[in-house]
This record gives structure tokens, C-alpha cells and sequence, in this order.
């Protein structure tokens, strides 16, 4: 097999302890973009997203929508333990990708 749909299917088995972790701790998610056709024009170029290995999650607790990048620290300290990269690190915290080829 490839090596991108190895990391695909990786990255939503991590995805999925994700989110079963937010629910165990209080928080209920939504997921917003995960996969971007190639030729689309939102996003960066290199982007992840464009080979199905980045998300980016709505975090709710208590019915409120929690949008600063802290609100997701221990979601992201998490994703990181499994393996992958949280945009929290780079200002983008409700990203969680899995890195390839060197890109986050």
C-alpha cells in the first residue's frame, strides 16, 4: 500500500481516539474541514488537508463554542501523545494533522 493511505488511515483512527477522548473529558466536537480537493482555492498549497490527514474541530462544552486556541491545550497535548501535530503550536488551534514529508 502507499504510503499517504497508510497515514490515512492512521490519522483517522487517531482522529476517532480524539474525539472519544473530548467526550470522556466534558467536551462535545464537531468537525469542520478535513479533506480539500487539490485545486481548491481556500487553504494553504501544501496543506494537509489536501491529502486527508489534517481536521479542524469545533470544541463545545456546556453548550458553548470554545474558539481561542487555549481552549483546545489539552486536546492538542493529547493529539500530540498519539503522534500528531496540533496547530496550537502554530496559532491554528483547532487544527490536528498528521505530519508527512515534513509538513505539520
Amino acid at each position: 500500500m502507499s504510503q499517504l493511505l497508510d497515514a490515512r488511515k492512521k490519522f483517522t483512527k487517531m482522529l476517532a481516539q480524539l474525539i472519544i477522548y473530548a467526550y470522556k473529558h466534558g467536551y462535545e466536537v464537531t468537525i469542520s474541514f478535513v479533506l480539500r480537493c487539490r485545486d481548491c482555492p481556500q487553504g494553504k498549497k501544501n496543506s494537509l488537508h489536501k491529502d486527508g490527514l489534517a481536521a479542524d474541530l469545533n470544541l463545545f462544552k456546556d453548550g458553548k463554542w470554545l474558539t481561542n486556541t487555549n481552549d483546545h491545550e489539552e486536546l492538542g497535548k493529547y493529539w500530540e501523545r498519539l503522534g500528531g501535530a496540533w496547530g496550537g503550536r502554530f496559532g491554528d488551534g483547532n487544527h490536528y494533522s498528521l505530519p508527512i514529508d515534513k509538513r505539520k
